[in-house]
């Protein structure tokens, strides 16, 4: 096996004792629409995460979006297919693997120069943002998909956001709040948890004085999707978590007495 094939994938083994696996793997799941790492494997895709950024390319593909590689920076390497080019006896092209090999790519980061398109998104500028700074969480803005628009990540401490609707900063400021309350989150989209973040995001629009007309029937279709899944309608679902939501609120709201244990795992 090539060496630097066999390093990627031990860094990719290491990380499975962490625990970090998992959760790239889950948002690597979402590719980016017009990213060269869209097209990417699954396994690159977690590289690409698990090295701290949403958007990687090679040093050329930086160039034609008139970015440049700071100088000093280390690349990041992914796993590619060597081909080889066969033709038959109609003269069609043919492929075969011929093995992999590496490729230095860089982290967005890591570069500087013209403003990339999902750099424009202005984060909410709300009250609210400074409850996820006193924890420790740090906000920023990602390229989007048409699947989702933000996420909360633990092991990263950090809210990240691809639209500058409030709710959607609301939504994954819950999911913090929630987090820190209980000591832990369940893995993937756990119904309950969804539909308490989601209740608590359309409150706190509401609480705040933002506007949530525009987005009351989305989180109505997103609450009952989630319900669909528990078997109860959306009315059961959110008398479900209604004292848990009200949790959430005063924590978000009023800083709230939180169990000690999990704000220092969450800020260490």
């Amino acid at each position: 096996m090539n060496g630097r094939v066999k390093t990627v994938l031990d860094s990719i083994l290491e990380r499975f004792q962490t625990g970090d696996i998992p959760e790239a793997i889950a948002y690597s799941m979402f590719p980016f629409p017009n990213l060269p790492s869209s097209r990417w494997s699954l396994l690159n895709r977690t590289l690409m995460f698990l090295s701290g950024t949403m958007d990687a390319r090679g040093y050329r593909q930086w160039q034609h979006v008139n970015r440049y590689v700071k100088k000093g920076s280390n690349a990041l390497y992914i796993i590619v297919p060597y081909l080889k080019v066969i033709k038959d006896e109609l003269e069609e092209r043919k492929y075969t693997l011929n093995g992999f090999g590496v490729k230095a790519v860089f982290r967005s980061e890591d570069t500087e120069g013209s403003a990339l398109e999902y750099e424009n998104i202005e984060l909410p500028d709300v009250p609210l943002m400074k409850r996820a700074e006193e924890w420790g969480i740090s906000v920023k803005a990602i390229p989007g998909n048409y699947q989702y628009f933000g996420y909360f990540s633990v092991n990263r401490k950090e809210i990240a956001i691809a639209t500058n609707q409030e709710c959607v900063f609301f939504h994954e400021l819950a999911h913090c709040a929630d987090y820190l309350l209980n000591g832990g989150l369940k893995k993937g989209q756990d119904p309950l948890q969804e539909i308490i973040a989601e209740l608590s995001a359309q409150a706190l629009a509401i609480i705040v004085g933002k506007s949530a007309e525009d987005t009351v029937g989305n989180s109505y279709r997103y609450i009952q999707k989630y319900a669909e899944k528990l078997n109860i309608s959306p009315h059961s679902a959110c008398l479900q978590v209604m004292s848990q939501v009200e949790e959430v609120l005063n924590l978000i709201l009023m800083g709230g007495e939180v169990k000690r244990q999990s704000i220092e795992k969450l800020v260490a």
